[in-house]
């Protein structure tokens, strides 16, 4: 089965997170975190650094690794670091996305979040 690395970023601000709605591909409309690929050469926070850049115009204080999210889709598995991170500078322009929100701790489950982003929503809500 292909393996599928990628980064995701938990951006954090006054105790609510920043979720995205994918604009496009296989999971269209489904809700997770951004972030993408790590492309040769690149750390996983370099990674994330330009994927938010990229995707939101933004850029991006990368945290601490929160967990690494292992999850079996049905054509590939997917590895997930995922990091907390915040704002430096920038609005958060949905370049890719079809939509975004920030949820506070009572509205995390309130989005149709992907599987793998889903396994990460229990572990970060304590934090919030």
């Amino acid at each position: 089965m292909k393996i599928v690395k990628v980064v995701a970023a938990v951006i954090r601000h006054e105790n609510k997170i920043f979720a995205t709605q994918r604009g496009y591909g296989e999971f269209k409309d489904g809700w997770e975190f951004p972030g993408g690929k790590v492309e040769p050469g690149e750390t996983e926070q370099e990674a994330l650094m330009r994927e938010i850049r990229e995707e939101l115009d933004t850029v991006i204080a990368v945290g601490e690794q929160i967990t690494r999210v292992e999850y079996d889709y049905p054509t590939f598995h997917l590895s997930m670091n995922c990091f907390w991170a915040e704002v430096v500078s920038g609005d958060l322009v949905l370049k890719e996305h079809e939509a975004a929100r920030w949820l506070s701790k009572e509205e995390l489950y309130s989005v149709e979040w992907l599987p793998a982003d889903l396994e990460l929503i229990g572990m970060i809500e304590k934090d919030l």
